[in-house]
């Protein structure tokens, strides 16, 4: 079991590529996990779980902590969304109301997203100082990583909430992702982030349409 999530055990190559199995199930399967999302699919939750803790390895052996770190946060915030989404005895109609943040509220969650990633940057980036044992090499793009991990901590909070704004954080660290996984040298998962890119501004129109349905029914 210990030799599915190593990096270095190759599923197969393709175009020169040496495919790893945590690589390729991770990859499919978060794909999946985005793409049931989009369609307010409760599946999702219990498919990302899966996703998260392939991807997880997969982050830890190649130094990004930060992303091994949220992958950490997202089985956690898997389970409660999993609970969030299910409870309440008309799930369909609970679950397909979508709303937006108050202008406060988008002031505090920017200022949240500048000082966390200041602080997860510093961590992140002393991790092989404070812990070598664990985290033997220094972390790659710390700054940039934590960034795009506080984007995600906060866009997983909004998607709980049916927030419609937790789509444009995703875009944002799609973009972001797509670079930077390519230079990484994990081609896959950078191809994999310009399908999220895609599947996230499909998300975006989805829940905008589902949000102007709730207000459209809910005029006299």
């Amino acid at each position: 079991m210990q030799a599915f999530f190593d990096i270095n055990n190759i599923f197969f190559t393709v175009l020169g590529y040496p495919m790893s199995y945590v690589e390729f199930f991770g990859t499919a399967l978060n794909i999946l996990s985005v793409w049931l999302v989009a369609r307010n699919k409760i599946l999702n939750w219990p498919v990302g779980i899966v996703g998260v803790v392939l991807f997880g390895a997969l982050y830890w052996q190649i130094h990004l902590y930060s992303d091994f770190l949220e992958q950490i946060y997202y089985l956690f915030t898997g389970f409660w969304g999993w609970w969030a989404w299910s409870r309440g005895k008309n799930n369909e109609e609970k679950t397909s109301h979508v709303t937006s943040l108050q202008n406060s509220a988008r002031l505090f969650w920017c200022g949240t997203i500048i000082i966390g990633t200041l602080a997860l940057g510093y961590i992140t980036a002393h991790l092989h100082l404070f812990a070598p044992g664990y985290f033997p090499v220094a972390a790659s793009f710390p700054y940039l990583d934590a960034f795009t991990t506080v984007l995600s901590f906060v866009a997983t909070i909004f998607l709980v909430r049916k927030q419609i704004e937790s789509w444009l954080l995703w875009i944002a660290v799609d973009i972001i992702g797509i670079w930077l996984y390519w230079v990484k040298e994990v081609r896959l998962v950078a191809l994999l982030y310009v399908l999220f890119l895609i599947m996230a501004t499909q998300g975006l129109f989805i829940w905008f349409r589902l949000k102007r349905s709730v207000t459209l029914n809910q005029q006299p």
